[in-house]
């Protein structure tokens, strides 16, 4: 008597398409993505859009931002590998409903709306308050550091240049009181943007653009505070 094992059969197409709220376990963060992308407004960013009525049709802003959201939960920035696992990944195949952007697409799509996207970092931040999971006030940064995207020569006069604003302001009482209030707050977040989620360098090039990329970092972060919160609910 021969072993009895389950069906196995690749290539027989499915009988009736399975929904995508299927592949996944019900509170994978993928699913919890794409219900809150539906909630933030993305009024400024359409509003480019609208104002553009020819060419061949876009893909939608709402699949992009869920999907540069995903990717950095994850640590999954560049737009090549998020192209990548727009094929490969079934997380970011259910946010790109089975589309494809290519890497010019996604990055012309960051580039193009970093301000906008950026600003979303407030929304989530207020959605973590609603939650009870963050309450605003002084923030004190300590000494963490990430990698510009940078010629060396640029990187190391900018770092020189900060080291002596830094040593000026701890010299004055003001700067030492700030400095030390980085005693009282915890450092775990920064942990876990470097260690656990690998951003450890930043992928955009210029001031504006490295600003816009940390809001989109922190924003993630945040979301996936609220995320762990709403599944241990």
């Amino acid at each position: 008597m021969s072993k009895v094992y389950r069906p196995y059969q690749p290539e027989q197409s499915e009988l009736l398409p399975p929904s995508p709220r299927e592949w996944l376990p019900e509170e994978h963060l993928a699913y919890f993505i794409l219900d809150t992308v539906k909630e933030l407004e993305l009024k400024p960013l359409l509003e480019k859009y609208e104002r553009e009525l020819r060419g061949y049709p876009p893909y939608h802003p709402r699949m992009l931002v869920g999907l540069l959201l995903y990717g950095y939960c994850v640590g999954v920035a560049s737009s090549r590998r998020l192209e990548k696992r727009a094929y490969e990944d079934v997380a970011f195949r259910i946010i790109a409903a089975g589309q494809h952007p290519d890497h010019t697409a996604i990055a012309e799509f960051r580039r193009r709306h970093l301000k906008e996207l950026s600003g979303l970092f407030v929304q989530m931040l207020a959605l973590c308050q609603k939650a009870g999971l963050v309450k605003l006030g002084h923030v004190a940064l300590d000494g963490t550091k990430l990698k510009a995207n940078a010629s060396k020569q640029g990187d190391e006069l900018r770092a020189m240049s900060l080291k002596d604003w830094m040593a000026r302001r701890l010299r004055t009482k003001k700067g030492r009181a700030v400095y030390a209030r980085r005693k009282a707050v915890a450092e775990a977040p920064f942990g876990q943007i470097k260690q656990v989620r690998g951003f450890r360098q930043l992928l955009l090039r210029g001031l504006a653009k490295a600003r816009g990329e940390w809001a989109l970092i922190c924003l993630t972060h945040n979301l996936l505070k609220l995320h762990r919160a709403m599944v241990a609910a």
